[in-house]
C-alpha cells in the first residue's frame, strides 16, 4: 500500500530572508499613509495649509499609488518583479527627500504623488516575489502572506506612533526622511536576497511575447482622470458646495472618464484592467472587500489625528501615542491569521474579522471632544484585531483565485482598489 504523502514545504532561511525584504517596501509604503497624519497640524502651521490643502497631501500619495499601482505590476509581470522593486525603492527614497525639503503646499503635494508613484512600483511585485518564493505553495503562502501582511499592517497602525516620537523629537520633515536609511536597506537586500528570474525554454516564448506588448497608456490616462476628479470633487464639496461649477464639474468629468475607461478596457487587446478577473467572484468580492477597509480605516485615521490634536488639543506625540493599541492588535490578528487561512480557507476569516472591526467602528460614533481614552482603547483593539485576521485572508483569496503569471496584476488590481478606496475614505471623512 502506498503510505506517501506529499512532502511540506517550510521555511527556509532563504525564503525568510525573501519574506522579510520584500516586508521592507511593503512596511515603507504603509508607514507613508498614516504617518503623514499626525504632522498635519504642524504641517499646516508651518505651510499654511487649509484643510482641503491637507486633504490633497495626503491624498496625492494615496491616488497616484492607486492609479499607478496597476501600471507597476504589469510592468513587473513583463519585466520582472525583483527590477520593478528595485526601481520602486529609489523612486521612493527620492521622492521621500523631496517632501523633507519642501517649501510649500504645492511642493509638499507633488512629491507625495512621486512617493506614490514608487509605492505603485514596489508593493504589487512585493507581492509577487512572495508568491514566487514560495512555489505558490498554497499552505506556505498563507504562512508567508501574514508575516508579510503583518509588516504592513504594524507599520500602518504604528505610524501615527513613529511620526509623534520623530515630530516631537526633529520635526515633521524627519517623518519623510526616515524612509531613506529603510530604502537603502530594502534595495541592498533585494539585489542580494532575491535570485535573478529564472526564465525556462517553454515561458522564453510567452516572456518575449509579452515584452513587445505596449501599456494600456489610454486606460491609464482615464484612470488617473476618472479617480483624481472624484476625489478631488469630494474634497471640494465641503468648503465650495455642490452646485459649484469645480464640484459638479469634477464629478460629471469623473463618470464621463470612468464609463470611458470602462468601455475602453473591455475592447482594447491588453487591458490595464482585464476585466475577465472580475468575473471571477472570489476576486471581485475580495476586491470590493478591500475597497471597505481601507476607505473606513484610512478615513478614521485621518479623522482621529486632527480629532486628538484640535479637539482635545494634544501634542503629536501624546497623539501618536494614543494609537499604540492598533499596533499590537495587528502584530498579533496577522500573525494568527496565516495559521487559520490554512486551516479553515479565507471565506471564514474575512467575515468574522469584519464583524469584530465593524463593532470598533461602531463604538467611534459616539465619540466626541470630552469622551475617555479608556473608552476609545476598545475600539482601537476591535479594529486592529479584525482587520488583522480578514487583510491576509482577502490577499490569500486574491493569489489563489487567478494562474501564478497573472500574480502581479491580481495583486495590483486588489491593491488599487484599496488604495481609491482609502483616498476616497480621506476625502469623504475630512468633508463631514
Amino acid at each position: 500500500m502506498n503510505t506517501s504523502h506529499p512532502t511540506p514545504v517550510h521555511f527556509t532561511p532563504a525564503l525568510t530572508r525573501i519574506v522579510a525584504t520584500v516586508s521592507v517596501g511593503f512596511v515603507v509604503t504603509q508607514l507613508d499613509v498614516t504617518i503623514v497624519n499626525i504632522a498635519l497640524v504642524r504641517i499646516a502651521t508651518d505651510l499654511h495649509a487649509k484643510v482641503a490643502g491637507l486633504q490633497w497631501i495626503v491624498d496625492a500619495y494615496t491616488l497616484a499609488f492607486a492609479v499607478l499601482m496597476l501600471s507597476g505590476g504589469v510592468l513587473g509581470d513583463r519585466y520582472g518583479a525583483r527590477r520593478l522593486y528595485a526601481i520602486g525603492l529609489v523612486v521612493f527614497a527620492f521622492a521621500s527627500l523631496a517632501c523633507g525639503l519642501a517649501a510649500n503646499p504645492v511642493m509638499l503635494i507633488a512629491s507625495r504623488a512621486l512617493q506614490g508613484a514608487g509605492a505603485a512600483a514596489m508593493l504589487p511585485n512585493s507581492l509577487a516575489l512572495l508568491n514566487e518564493a514560495c512555489r505558490h505553495d498554497r499552505a506556505l503562502r498563507a504562512r508567508a502572506v501574514g508575516f508579510w501582511t503583518a509588516a504592513g499592517a504594524i507599520s500602518i497602525a504604528a505610524g501615527p506612533v513613529a511620526g509623534g516620537l520623530l515630530i516631537a523629537a526633529f520635526g515633521w520633515r524627519s517623518i519623510f526622511l526616515v524612509n531613506l536609511p529603510l530604502c537603502a536597506a530594502g534595495l541592498w537586500a533585494a539585489l542580494a536576497w532575491i535570485p535573478a528570474p529564472r526564465r525556462h525554454a517553454h515561458d522564453a516564448g510567452a516572456a518575449s511575447a509579452s515584452a513587445v506588448r505596449s501599456l494600456d497608456v489610454r486606460g491609464q490616462l482615464l484612470a488617473v482622470v476618472a479617480l483624481t476628479a472624484f476625489t478631488g470633487a469630494v474634497i471640494e464639496w465641503r468648503p465650495l458646495g455642490f452646485t459649484h461649477w469645480a464640484v459638479a464639474g469634477g464629478f460629471a468629468l469623473a463618470l464621463v472618464a470612468g464609463f470611458a475607461f470602462v468601455s475602453l478596457e473591455a475592447r482594447t487587446r491588453d487591458p490595464m484592467v482585464p476585466l475577465a478577473m472580475l468575473r471571477n467572484r472570489t476576486f471581485s468580492a475580495a476586491v470590493l472587500f478591500g475597497i471597505c477597509v481601507n476607505l473606513t480605516y484610512y478615513g478614521t485615521v485621518f479623522v482621529l489625528a486632527l480629532y486628538l490634536q484640535h479637539a482635545r488639543g494634544e501634542t503629536p506625540l501624546q497623539a501618536g501615542l494614543a494609537f499604540i493599541p492598533l499596533t499590537g492588535g495587528f502584530l498579533l490578528s496577522n500573525i494568527v491569521s496565516g495559521h487559520v487561512v490554512a486551516h479553515y480557507g479565507t471565506r471564514r476569516p474575512m467575515i468574522v474579522g469584519a464583524l469584530i472591526a465593524g463593532a470598533g467602528y461602531a463604538l467611534l460614533i459616539s465619540v466626541n471632544a470630552s469622551t475617555p481614552l479608556a473608552y476609545m482603547l476598545l475600539a482601537f483593539l476591535l479594529i486592529p484585531s479584525g482587520m488583522g485576521l480578514a487583510v491576509p485572508a482577502m490577499t490569500t483569496a486574491v493569489l489563489s483565485s487567478v494562474e501564478p503569471a497573472r500574480a502581479g496584476t491580481a495583486s495590483a488590481l486588489l491593491n488599487t482598489a484599496r488604495q481609491a478606496g482609502g483616498a476616497v475614505g480621506v476625502a469623504a471623512f475630512g468633508a463631514l
